[in-house]
């Protein structure tokens, strides 16, 4: 799930014109940042700390208004061999890097003996100050897969704070962290759209950059439509390899036209849980989201096979649930309405009726599994009618003067394309480790050869070309 080159040079100067106003971080108990009852548990762990970077709203008015942004520390356990931090953003836009600083500490091994962890909520997600928000929980559960509409955030959300949460600002509050952080260079692990964080800051401090991992790379080069179309079409292709590997299992739901199979039992009315039914946009959601990970076909097969024999959506719609990260209360994170004010200024905003129809059903033929309900369609029209300017453009990525980074790249992302990954790599010079599986990003994710050559660069800071 997803700038503006000439003003990089003066935000770079505004950035650089505050920068002796920074004061050191006041690291404290996590207790006071957790939402929820994984975040209490994760943030109990002795190990890990939290503070709050104060950066400007603009950097263009660095003595104006200004945001936090939540941080959470996993202190190397092996301090004799400390390198210095290992900054992570999860993706989103509007998922929570404190969450997930907190969770890979300990799949990270070695990179947590000889680094801090240090997760950050960019500004407007989560713990971070003033948090977006456009829609309650109610107004959330009838909006699932609907328009989000930048008319309800605007009355919630400042009009002058929904024009600054791009990744352009983004890009200047990372490198406040690092200063802050007291790291002469940057040493940074993005996923998904935190590769978009990832290129964006190489662009801006080629210099200050020591080593980088772009894992599941969105192509900055590639507009809003073209972004979705190929989401979509990826979607596909993992889908039919879900399909495939479904139909060699017993009591597989999919045998035969996979599709026509997908669309015939996930068709409503189905009951699900207490009070609330399955609609087919959150059946559609609930799979998506499984082909993230080969590790969840069978959750995802289980949970067919269930709908398939008893209407019982249950499964499917906690899995629904999950992806919209919507707690057993019925309260949402508001990762979906960051999600949508940062989409919004990070691509040229499409108003012709006519590329947005066009777009779409280039959607619907990429991924006919999809048909009758795709959430990434109405993404083209809550842009098109966004409050604010997009503070953002597509365009080839350029950091002369960039040491090596790392792209990883998956052969079957349904979320970032293989050749998404292809093309960052080359526009950074950056090598690429080219990994063959059905999967969302991949580093600590399992996969032992792709931990072992990207923990490697991390730590030495050479990178190479590979497979895995």
């Amino acid at each position: 799930m997803r700038w503006l080159a000439m003003v990089v040079v003066a935000m770079m100067l505004a950035a650089t014109a505050c920068a002796s106003q920074r004061t050191a971080l006041e690291w404290g108990p996590c207790a006071p940042y957790a939402q929820t009852a994984v975040e209490k548990s994760l943030y109990a762990d002795e190990s890990v700390d939290c503070a709050r970077l104060t950066v400007p709203l603009d950097y263009e008015n660095p003595q104006g208004q200004t945001v936090s942004i939540g941080l959470l520390r996993h202190r190397a356990t092996d301090p004799a061999r400390r390198i210095g931090s290992l900054v992570l953003n999860p993706g989103g836009p509007g998922s929570s890097g404190m969450t997930a600083a907190a969770t890979l500490a300990k799949p990270a091994g070695k990179l947590a003996e000889q680094f801090d962890l240090v997760g950050f909520d960019p500004r407007g997600v989560h713990a971070s100050e003033p948090r977006i928000s456009c829609r309650s929980d109610a107004e959330q559960d009838a909006a699932r897969a609907s328009d989000t509409g930048g008319a309800a955030c605007l009355k919630k959300t400042s009009r002058e704070f929904l024009a600054h949460v791009g990744t352009r600002e983004v890009v200047h509050d990372l490198d406040a962290l690092r200063a802050a952080l007291g790291d002469a260079k940057l040493t940074y692990l993005g996923y998904s759209y935190g590769t978009q964080i990832g290129s964006a800051y190489a662009e801006a401090y080629p210099d200050k950059v020591r080593a980088m991992v772009l894992d599941g790379a969105i192509d900055p080069a590639q507009n809003l439509p073209q972004t979705l179309i190929a989401q979509t079409a990826g979607f596909q292709d993992a889908f039919t390899r879900f399909a495939q590997w479904c139909a060699k299992r017993p009591r597989c739901p999919l045998t035969g036209d996979a599709t026509a199979a997908f669309q015939r039992i996930a068709r409503p009315p189905v009951s699900a849980l207490p009070g609330r039914m399955l609609s087919f946009a959150d059946a559609v959601t609930a799979t998506e989201a499984a082909l993230y990970s080969r590790a969840q076909w069978p959750n995802l097969q289980q949970a067919l096979e269930e709908l398939a024999t008893t209407r019982n959506g249950a499964k499917l719609l906690q899995m629904a649930d999950d992806y919209y990260q919507r707690d057993q209360n019925g309260h949402y994170s508001g990762a979906f309405d960051a999600y949508y004010a940062v989409r919004c200024v990070d691509y040229d905003r499409v108003t012709d009726r006519a590329t947005i129809d066009a777009a779409h059903q280039q959607m619907r033929t990429g991924a006919p599994f999809l048909a009758g309900s795709s959430p990434d369609a109405h993404e083209l029209d809550t842009c098109s009618t966004w409050p604010v300017p997009p503070t953002s453009r597509p365009h080839r990525p350029s950091a002369p003067g960039l040491p090596k980074t790392l792209v990883i790249s998956t052969t079957h992302d349904p979320a970032t394309p293989y050749r998404q990954g292809v093309a960052l790599a080359k526009d950074l010079n950056a090598a690429l480790l080219t990994v063959d599986d059905v999967q969302h990003a991949a580093f600590l994710k399992g996969n032992a050869c792709v931990d072992k050559a990207a923990t490697t660069y991390l730590v030495t800071a050479i990178a190479r070309d590979g497979n895995c």
